[in-house]
């Protein structure tokens, strides 16, 4: 208190230019002087018995930290937990989309598709040079016999693991439920499927090696097409006749004949009466 009051109140000087410089300055001469002061170093190679000591060390650390720890005591998740937890997550995910705020979307051009893939090449030929030379090894009799060892172990304890389980019948409840679930999932498929794509057409650049592309298919299509009628030519699927065949064909000409004659005495009709109203036409 005696020296703040003999100190007394002072004038406030303003940061100038100058004074930024200065203050640099005495910061680059204080880390020069520094780094002269330490001067140089003679580096140890690191021995076994470092390695040993630092490991040692390492573990001696870990169970300190361990036994000061202490015990806690767990506490169960409860359903207000779980429900302040998702709401927290939520309010996270609103405020950081606030915070993100609205951006410019830029179009994807042609010039940005090919340096993109030209950035693809050179990061694999960069990864594979940098992965350098492999020995192989041969695959010896020994060493798919301990392959094969290996994964029935692994099966084992797999399915020791895995316990019992008890099987439940499959009910006519269970495969109604099954059934109505199935039609449920290709119901809103299709309603997802249907709003993402009514509406909207896919633009394709028609480029003359497209074009190309596109003819040089058509060429191979009818090529193959010509190849497979030469050789189905004058050949036929033989067809078993039987009575239910010949009584479904026999249904069909019926319906077709009854259909056709309707037609043609609808057209007669009309017809009779064009005339019939061309002639009072001219009579009258």
């Amino acid at each position: 208190v005696l020296y703040k009051e003999s100190v007394g109140t002072g004038t406030p000087t303003p940061v100038t230019p100058e004074m930024e410089r200065v203050k640099r300055n005495q910061e680059i001469c204080s880390s020069v002087l520094y780094k002269e002061n330490i001067g140089k170093a003679t580096p140890t190679p690191v021995t076994p018995e470092m390695e040993r000591v630092k490991r040692n060390q390492e573990i001696i650390s870990s169970v300190l930290y361990k036994d000061n720890v202490g015990k806690v005591t767990p506490t169960p998740i409860t359903p207000e937990m779980e429900r302040v937890k998702r709401n927290q997550e939520i309010i996270s995910s609103v405020l950081y989309k606030e915070n993100v705020g609205q951006a410019t979307p830029t179009p994807v051009t042609p010039e940005m598709e090919r340096v993109k893939r030209t950035q693809e090449q050179i990061s694999s030929v960069a990864y594979r040079e940098g992965l350098g030379k492999a020995t192989p090894s041969p695959l010896t009799p020994e060493m798919e016999r301990v392959k094969r060892n290996q994964e029935q172990i692994s099966s084992v304890l797999y399915k020791e693991q895995m316990a019992k389980g008890t099987p439940t019948p499959l009910t006519p409840e269970m495969e109604r439920a099954k059934r109505n679930q199935e039609n449920i999932s290709s119901v809103l498929y299709s309603d997802s499927f249907r709003k993402q794509v009514q509406g909207k057409a896919a633009y394709v650049l028609d480029t003359p090696e497209m074009r190309r592309v596109r003819e040089t298919q058509k060429h191979i299509s009818t090529v193959k097409y010509h190849e497979d009628f030469e050789k189905s030519k004058g050949s036929f699927t033989p067809v078993v006749t039987d009575p239910i065949t010949e009584r479904v064909k026999k249904n069909m000409q019926d319906f077709s004949d009854i259909s056709y004659r309707g037609i043609q005495r609808r057209v007669v009709e009309m017809e009779r009466k064009r005339v019939d109203q061309d002639q009072e036409n001219l009579t009258g």
